[in-house]
């Protein structure tokens, strides 16, 4: 499989039997950073997914299972674990120069000859919901964005993770009063202009890990800017949503971004007529 970026493809063991899976290493920048590629096994065209995990280092590591899930559901589903992970060179930043993985990831998919031209989809769960949407404003391209349980400023995550606090600071280089542009060019709030794809917000209110907040922040924004925004909103829910529910959840959001896409082809034939 000769595609841009990737400097090796190994097969890794697929929990799903309609799905492979295979272990990447791609060049992000000047390192080698390892990831997930999951394709349905049944030959075809298929829309891109780019799932931009949580957490950092080995807390919300990307799960094989998940990604067969999304694969599953009619997608093409690249997941990097993010530099200094897994065996891939370089050290994390949280949403700092990191986001070169997320960026060079989505061009991978791009290029890949089984993904369908301009329909890759970004998805981000927790600390991947600001990687989403970084990569959503450095790509107008991308055909839709949906974060779940998503960070969307990462002031108001010092604030309210107390427990955070001091990883924040050794990788971030200092706390927000101290270094406000670096807490800001984390922050895609900022630039939410530039982005062009419809945005599907997924939150449970009782969530203690990611507070509802973000999420009305993102959407308050993204409407005072007349772009498309969905919300999907659990009153009973935490950070992780019930097992049966979860998987309700996951088909509904790929319905979602699937209408995205025969929404941009409706648009497109209107303005080739």
């Amino acid at each position: 499989m000769a595609i841009q970026y990737m400097l090796e493809i190994q097969p890794f063991p697929s929990p799903n039997p309609f799905v492979r899976l295979f272990s990447v290493t791609y060049l992000s920048g000047e390192l080698k950073v390892k990831g997930l590629l999951a394709e349905p096994k049944e030959p075809g065209l298929y829309e891109g997914f780019l799932y931009l995990r949580g957490g950092i280092k080995n807390v919300g590591m990307v799960r094989p299972a998940r990604i067969a899930q999304f694969a599953a559901e009619g997608f093409i589903v690249f997941a990097p674990f993010y530099r200094g992970n897994r065996g891939g060179e370089g050290n994390e930043d949280f949403a700092g120069a990191d986001r070169e993985d997320a960026f060079t990831a989505f061009e991978l998919l791009k290029a890949h000859p089984s993904v369908k031209k301009d329909r890759v989809h970004i998805f981000g769960f927790s600390r991947g919901g600001v990687m989403a949407l970084l990569t959503g404003i450095h790509y107008v391209d991308a055909a839709s964005i949906v974060t779940w349980g998503g960070v969307t400023d990462m002031v108001l995550t010092y604030v309210e993770r107390k427990d955070l606090r001091r990883m924040m600071k050794r990788v971030i280089g200092g706390t927000p009063k101290t270094e406000p542009k670096e807490y800001e060019f984390r922050t895609p709030l900022y630039e939410l202009e530039k982005l062009k794809a419809p945005v599907l917000i997924i939150h449970g209110e009782l969530d203690g890990n990611v507070s509802i907040e973000h999420a009305k922040r993102l959407e308050k924004r993204l409407n005072s800017l007349g772009k498309y925004v969905d919300t999907w909103y659990f009153k009973n829910f935490t950070h992780y949503f019930p097992p049966a529910r979860n998987r309700e959840v996951v088909t509904d959001l790929c319905m979602w971004m699937k209408r995205q896409s025969c929404i941009m082809e409706a648009s497109e034939g209107r303005a080739n007529q």
